[in-house]
């Protein structure tokens, strides 16, 4: 899927624009969980936020970037893995895998470099492989995510979807 900017009419004088995610219009006027919730392409996502009690959170002032896997990353994982990972007893490891998808402070693709590592929320590190306009994400497992659809403007950081759920090694 193409993410397909449009713009959208705001403040007198102000540019506003949004990305098409998953059917809905994803616009800087919203934190990054309203824009996540409207977007079909991210019910797991946002299912496995509410189960894991981040939604307060990621609704703060951040700013944050969050690498949000898309149903088909999910979709990727062993079967059992996310109703597994969803039940109240998991909350721990949920909240782990999910706080490891989120950097603090706000970066869009144009400010991600080729081997640069990130250090995120959950305390391990990601690291940037770009090539051109392309970026994908090596986890602390080897794992690989390719950004699908960068730069999701949010009021409280920057969204970029991924196609693969990234793993931390502990």
């Amino acid at each position: 899927m193409k993410a397909k900017t449009m713009p959208r009419k705001g403040d007198a004088g102000a540019s506003t624009a949004g990305v098409l995610v998953g059917g809905a219009m994803m616009t800087p006027d919203k934190d990054i969980v309203d824009n996540a919730v409207g977007s079909a392409d991210h019910t797991t996502l946002v299912s496995a936020v509410k189960a894991a009690g981040l939604v307060e959170t990621l609704k703060s002032a951040g700013p944050f970037t969050v690498f949000a896997p898309a149903n088909s990353a999910f979709d990727k994982l062993p079967a059992g893995t996310v109703t597994t990972l969803v039940a109240p007893e998991n909350k721990a490891t949920l909240t782990k895998i999910l706080t490891y998808h989120v950097v603090p402070g706000r970066l869009t693709a144009d400010q991600l470099t080729n081997g640069q590592v990130l250090t995120t929320v959950e305390g391990e590190q990601l690291t940037v492989m770009k090539s051109g306009s392309s970026v994908m994400l090596k986890d602390a497992k080897g794992g690989m995510a390719t950004v699908t659809i960068p730069n999701v403007i949010s009021s409280n950081g920057v969204t970029h979807v991924i196609d693969t759920v990234l793993m931390p090694a502990k």
